[in-house]
């Protein structure tokens, strides 16, 4: 069962549009709010939302923490201090396999605001309490940031769909890759780089080598080609189309 995402007197409308995004990124839709500072709706949380128009338009709004999680068994508090309350401590990727195991009660996921965090009697609600491991020099994390770790921790056991993969073309055939070496000593050859003649053999298995490393496909093939030819023609010379090859005759009957 997916998690509720709480923001307890969130202060600014672009915060609440941006943790709205941030819980769309991974799948969480649905957003309470206790006692936003400016009210609700907020004409600022929109344009910072980023189209996350259907978490928004789905918030709720309570008077108190208690009553925001009043139909919730399992609740958690984030804070990056304990504030004197005894409570389990887990981090965030602990925190969403808890969450992925009640299976049959809606967890909350609680957020304070943003200049304070979570009042001592917040984080006395919960069940157990969600710190993220940080740098203590520079304990610092906006009200999204910490709103997108907990929604990307949750969201690694739900299989959502990844951007597809670009597809990885195979090695170019022999005869291409021939063709380019062929290409590049055509080239080469009236340029003496194959001198002295004694070092020929071994300046064209070098060059082979080289060329046959990388394991092009056929359209770097087809790119490189492309360059040699340009690099062949004399400057201002139009490029030459490529013949189109020759059908292969098909065998004659056999006769009687």
């Amino acid at each position: 069962m997916k998690p509720v995402i709480v923001l307890v007197r969130p202060q600014l409308g672009e915060n609440i549009g941006k943790a709205a995004r941030a819980m769309l990124n991974f799948g969480l839709t649905e957003l309470r709010l206790v006692s936003p500072r400016d009210g609700w709706p907020n004409p600022s949380a929109g344009p910072a939302a980023a189209g996350a128009d259907i978490v928004l338009e789905g918030a709720q709004v309570f008077e108190t923490l208690a009553e925001a999680v009043a139909d919730c068994a399992h609740v958690y508090a984030t804070t990056v201090r304990k504030r004197g309350v005894t409570k389990p401590v887990l981090t965030p990727e602990q925190a969403a396999q808890e969450v992925h195991a009640h299976t049959n009660a809606r967890s909350a996921l609680v957020f304070g605001p943003e200049r304070s965090g979570l009042e001592t009697e917040d984080v006395a609600l919960a069940r157990a309490i969600i710190t993220v491991p940080i740098n203590p020099e520079f304990a610092s994390l906006n009200l999204a940031q910490a709103v997108i770790l907990c929604a990307y921790e949750w969201s690694k056991n739900v299989g959502l769909a990844q951007p597809p993969v670009e597809e990885i073309l195979p090695p170019a055939p022999q005869e291409e890759l021939e063709g380019m070496i062929g290409h590049f000593e055509a080239l080469l050859e009236p340029r003496d780089y194959f001198f002295p003649e004694k070092r020929a053999a071994v300046t064209r298995l070098t060059l082979r080598n080289l060329l046959t490393k990388p394991a092009w496909n056929h359209l770097e093939v087809r790119t490189m080609r492309g360059i040699l030819s340009a690099m062949g023609r004399t400057p201002g010379q139009a490029p030459q189309p490529r013949p189109k090859p020759q059908p292969k005759p098909e065998n004659p009957p056999e006769s009687d």
